[in-house]
């Protein structure tokens, strides 16, 4: 099933995010981690891929097999930024191959000898180019991107990454899910702004819980994002008593996730991290509402 055919559907849905395994040696201790998470029948799942690419080995493989296993649909991520044009041609070749319909189309995180580097020669810069090659040689592939609700690291501003994002739109995306936030009027701002440039492709909230202390300081640093200081409180008062900064984290990522269903969205998308324990713990809190008309 599409994600777009999902996202037509007129009730409250959870999605999930998981990791592939990094060497075949991971395999054993990451697919039944992925499974238990599909067993709790998310309206979808999603795959990364790594930086440049670093699991994209096994990415497509999980997501062919976990969905045919489970029958729960996945996307695929893929990532552009370290790949060459035939590089790309063959990751669209396997993905007819193996009967995957959704796909992520990333950038990606830039490697460290990217970094720095002149990147004007790379067949693939941008996201929005990725989008294309997909869109013109898959037609039928529902094409998912990434967003911003604060402004990407490398763009000057929100008015330049908004410009950009409606590039990526107009280039093939069918949708759009969001980037880790911990306040939610930053996504309602966002979507205003969109909305008034013209973007118009429906965006899936994605929410991280946070149920580690440690896990703080690596979001911040992977998205920037702005932490309330309600949030702050919570991690400085719960981060260092593991048991209790779980469920902590959960019901904080559950109260978000709520508030945003009260706002008018219909689909959100959690980061997982693998950790079926706290995609189960989510979903039990959110029991009575999902699956319900909106």
């Amino acid at each position: 099933m599409k994600v777009t055919d999902i996202l037509s559907n007129n009730k409250y849905t959870l999605s999930f995010e998981v990791f592939p395994p990094k060497t075949d040696s991971g395999i054993d201790t990451v697919l039944p981690a992925i499974d238990e998470i599909a067993s709790l029948k998310p309206a979808f799942m999603s795959v990364t891929y790594g930086a440049g690419g670093g699991t994209g080995k096994y990415t497509m493989q999980v997501a062919e097999q976990t969905q045919k296993r489970t029958g729960v649909p996945f996307v695929a991520h893929l990532t552009c930024v370290s790949s060459t044009r035939k590089m790309i041609d063959s990751a669209i070749d396997e993905m007819k191959t193996r009967g995957i319909e959704n796909v992520m189309a990333l950038r990606g995180d830039l490697t460290p000898e990217l970094l720095g580097a002149d990147r004007s020669k790379l067949d693939f810069r941008y996201a929005s180019q990725l989008v294309y090659e997909l869109r013109e040689k898959y037609k039928e592939l529902c094409i998912g991107g990434a967003c911003y609700p604060e402004v990407h690291p490398e763009s000057t501003d929100q008015k330049e990454d908004i410009k950009h994002l409606k590039e990526k739109v107009d280039a093939g995306c069918d949708f759009l899910t969001t980037q880790m936030f911990f306040d939610n009027n930053l996504l309602f701002n966002f979507l205003y702004k969109i909305r008034e440039a013209g973007i118009t492709a429906p965006v899936i909230p994605g929410i991280m819980p946070i149920t580690n202390g440690k896990q703080v300081q690596r979001a911040i640093k992977l998205s920037g994002s702005f932490m309330p200081e309600r949030f702050i409180r919570l991690v400085d008062r719960f981060g260092t008593d593991p048991d209790a900064m779980m469920h902590a984290g959960v019901i904080y990522a559950a109260d978000q996730i709520i508030d945003l269903y009260a706002n008018g969205i219909k689909h959100v998308h959690v980061y997982s991290m693998n950790k079926p324990k706290t995609a189960r713990m989510i979903m039990d809190a959110l029991s009575d509402i999902l699956g319900k008309p909106v």
